[in-house]
């Protein structure tokens, strides 16, 4: 730091420790939350790492400083989650006659306690299914006290199915030749599946609602939060989302049909979580077709991306998008599939 000033030192130390944080978070998605829950929930902030040492390194380069070098390397290393962030290209949404589109909604109970003002959600949120006409829709947060109906539709978990928790429901326009539930204990979430028979293909779907670390996104209430207890409350959550995680990976893995995961994660794409229910054989929809920071989640201080379309590796991903629509605490997302 020889050559810099008093105020330009101060800020490399504060740049160096960002840094630091930012490359330790390479190693989460490798550290399971049972052993390190602590460590697990800088998978957080890894957005805002990120931007942090993007201003960092426009601040040197400007200056035309060596110390631009620090967060310059440090985001080349990672360069993996910048793409798992920010998209620079996008496809267009053309279907054929091949293609099946599937989307994935957290519909937040059809806004049932007022979250949002409007009192038409429910309808809206239906009027924007039908409008855009998904092969495959993924609904978490789902009450079936106001199921749905949806013509052209088979559906799985909809409506009451004895033994089997609510929240979450799958409509297909193909026929759905199996399904079932993975009830997660001592926790409302659960993972349900359905195969369904396009042309010659039988396809498994899953759709997860791992468990949610209750934390608040509105910043006057989260300003009253301890950092203590934020970091116990969100190590604790991870723990239980790694068991719930490894009982959905017990049940895949007895299936040999190709398979789509979706859902929402309550976790990030930086996380352990993340990577162990992607595994070696799933891609992620968003990062080979998606476009921008393909925010999810109505989080206030930095795009938050938490609900996922995974993939089979055989898939061709032709499209994927984000629907910026205020209907939910949750965006709604959509992919366009193709088998060759």
């Amino acid at each position: 730091m020889r050559g810099l000033k008093l105020g330009s030192k101060i800020i490399f130390v504060i740049n160096s420790l960002v840094a630091f944080l930012l490359l330790t978070s390479y190693i989460l998605p490798y550290i399971p939350p049972r052993s390190f829950a602590s460590l697990s929930v800088l998978s957080l902030g890894v957005p805002l790492l990120i931007l942090f040492n993007v201003a960092f390194l426009i601040y040197w380069l400007i200056r035309v400083k060596k110390q631009m070098l620090l967060s310059l390397v440090v985001l080349l290393l990672g360069w993996n989650y910048i793409n798992s962030m920010y998209k620079f290209s996008s496809s267009e949404d053309v279907k054929d006659d091949s293609d099946f589109s599937v989307m994935s909604f957290n519909v937040r109970l059809f806004n049932k306690y007022d979250w949002l003002k409007d009192k038409t959600v429910k309808d809206s949120i239906l009027d924007f299914i039908n409008k855009e006409q998904p092969d495959v829709l993924c609904l978490q947060e789902y009450p079936r006290s106001e199921q749905v109906k949806l013509n052209g539709y088979n559906n799985f978990n909809a409506t009451y199915n004895k033994g089997i928790r609510g929240g979450q429901a799958i409509y297909s326009k193909f026929p759905i030749v199996n399904s079932g539930s993975l009830e997660f204990p001592n926790t409302h979430n659960n993972a349900i599946f359905v195969d369904i028979v396009k042309q010659k293909d039988t396809i498994r779907v899953y759709t997860l609602h791992l468990q949610s670390s209750g934390i608040e996104t509105d910043v006057e209430k989260l300003k009253n939060e301890t950092s203590s207890h934020l970091f116990e409350q969100v190590g604790s959550t991870f723990k239980a989302q790694q068991g719930q995680v490894e009982l959905f990976l017990a049940h895949k893995s007895k299936s040999n049909y190709k398979t789509i995961v979706t859902g929402d994660f309550n976790n990030t794409a930086y996380s352990y979580i993340y990577r162990m229910v992607k595994g070696d054989d799933l891609k992620d929809t968003f990062e080979d077709a998606g476009d921008g920071f393909g925010r999810t989640f109505d989080f206030k201080f930095f795009p938050m991306r938490i609900d996922f379309i995974l993939a089979d590796e055989d898939f061709v991903v032709n499209s994927f998008k984000t629907f910026d629509v205020k209907l939910s605490d949750h965006y709604p997302i959509k992919t366009t599939l193709s088998l060759p």
